[in-house]
């Protein structure tokens, strides 16, 4: 047994728990993360083979912006004085959808519009109303720091300062893109194609994303944008790591937490897969709810305000990944490093319907060998479709995912199984090895249509002590809102230590 006392431990060293953790340390306190993995970064971490560095999860970052209140990683970096190289992508995403929708979204807000509008040009003063409405919700965001909103003291003082945008922004937060969209806009293609915006993000239609979400990426990619962090986005967590150790902040991997350990009903420490137990004031958990309450908890004593939670939220599913190594000549003139491919409406939401693709090296060509891409191309799975299968059956279905894949893909990258040099596949059960959460999820989704953001709980919980952080708090999935939850929840932790 370890009988130092720390002020908090955080249980995972995803971009969410470093930010807290690295908050709270540059707030003087006495800070240690518990990772089981070998590198900190989780889905924003990495891995090299051969002379390629494959980013595990998506390379389309915001939050590395230098203007405003809501480049939160640049924020992040700052507060423990360390900084990264960024690299500006001009072009957000390429669509590539049916009805031969050849859609790209610039950086620059006029010059995308303008794409929207030569497809849609009946619809022009719904598309700028549309996306008006998103830039009015960026706007109230970024005019005040964003902290946690459980903190009164927080709460007064941002009103006191920006009255007119705390009140423009709560009419916002029970609010769906779906609905604004269908009060502006009529044209059911146009209508789906907000819900592919919508989709290539939160993993669901616009129906049931919420506004203030799509507000944030829907205007921050014209103004902060979309930058890609030099080295990979693994140097993201790996800086943040670097900042922590800075302010004595400590973090140890290869430390798996099997259980939360509570006292008079009180979070107080917690046990590692090794037997070691350590202790804190506060506990933080940066694994999914789904984890935290039935793994690391006694799962016959959920608080009933989690069992209320999860009738209402449901794990998203996971991804199929294809990390791929490919000869340069492969990439036509001009290409974009961010794809979305979609050639049936009706199957977007299908296991398998989207592909995304990221292709890092059209930005930072260090990752890939001289002469050679990396195309990361991944769409959603569900776990239990590869469940229970033998070895060799497991591979075949991986093979032959993979290669309808590559064959889709071939749309695109006409001669990419010919110039193929690199190949992983990786599955939902890859995504729970390696990243520690169940069944691979990216996250939560809404069950059925809900009141905005308004149902998202925030870092307390209704065990004392006990926060949890990432994207199944308030505001949810992506790096930049995790790291959102993570600054708020340093907040709220802060208040309650007296620092």
């Amino acid at each position: 047994m370890n009988y130092e006392l720390f002020d908090v431990i955080v249980i995972g060293a995803g971009i969410g728990g470093l930010v807290t953790a690295t908050q709270l340390a540059a707030k003087g306190a006495k800070v240690l993360v518990l990772e089981s993995y070998l590198i900190p970064g989780g889905s924003a971490g990495y891995f090299q083979r051969q002379e390629y560095t494959f980013d595990v999860g998506a390379s389309m970052i915001f939050g590395l912006g230098d203007k405003g209140t809501t480049n939160l990683l640049t924020r992040a970096l700052e507060a423990v004085n360390v900084s990264l190289e960024s690299i500006a992508d001009p072009v957000q995403i390429h669509y590539h959808l049916p009805n031969g929708l050849d859609i790209k979204v610039d950086k620059n807000y006029e010059k995308f519009l303008q794409n929207l509008i030569a497809y849609f040009p009946q619809e022009e003063k719904g598309i700028r109303s549309f996306y008006g409405e998103c830039q009015k919700v960026f706007n109230y965001l970024n005019s005040f720091e964003l902290l946690s909103l459980e903190e009164p003291g927080y709460l007064l003082r941002v009103f006191f300062q920006q009255p007119l945008a705390c009140l423009g922004l709560a009419k916002y937060l029970p609010r769906n893109v779906g609905d604004i969209a269908k009060h502006y806009i009529k044209d059911p293609l146009l209508l789906k194609f907000i819900d592919i915006e919508c989709y290539c993000w939160s993993v669901v239609p616009a129906a049931m994303t919420p506004m203030i979400n799509a507000g944030m990426v829907f205007s921050d990619r014209h103004y902060g944008g979309v930058n890609y962090p030099q080295g990979g986005v693994g140097k993201i967590a790996q800086k943040l790591v670097e900042g922590l150790e800075k302010y004595e902040g400590k973090i140890q991997y290869q430390a798996r937490v099997t259980k939360i350990l509570t006292e008079q009903g009180k979070a107080v420490g917690v046990q590692l897969a090794n037997g070691n137990i350590y202790h804190a004031k506060k506990i933080v958990s940066n694994t999914t709810r789904w984890d935290t309450f039935e793994k690391l908890m006694p799962a016959d004593k959920m608080p009933n305000n989690e069992k209320n939670w999860q009738q209402k939220y449901q794990k998203s599913p996971s991804f199929l990944s294809l990390h791929i190594g490919v000869k340069a000549s492969v990439l036509p003139a001009r290409t974009e490093c961010h794809h979305i491919l979609l050639e049936d409406w009706e199957k977007m939401e299908f296991a398998g319907g989207t592909i995304f693709v990221s292709i890092p090296t059209l930005l930072d060509p260090d990752l890939a060998p001289t002469g050679y891409h990396i195309i990361h191309a991944f769409t959603p799975h569900w776990i239990a479709d590869w469940q229970g299968l033998s070895p060799s059956e497991y591979e075949e279905k991986k093979e032959q995912a993979a290669g309808a894949i590559i064959e889709r893909l071939e749309k695109i990258f006409p001669e990419l199984d010919a110039g193929l040099d690199y190949l992983e596949i990786g599955t939902p059960l890859t995504h729970r090895r390696f990243l520690g959460r169940t069944d691979g999820t990216y996250g939560p989704i809404p069950k059925r249509k809900l009141w905005g953001l308004l149902g998202m709980p925030f870092n307390r919980t209704a065990i004392p002590g006990l926060y949890c952080v990432g994207d199944s708090t308030f505001p949810g999935q992506g790096l930049n809102a995790v790291a959102f939850s993570g600054f708020a929840c340093a907040h709220r932790i802060a208040v309650d230590l007296g620092l």
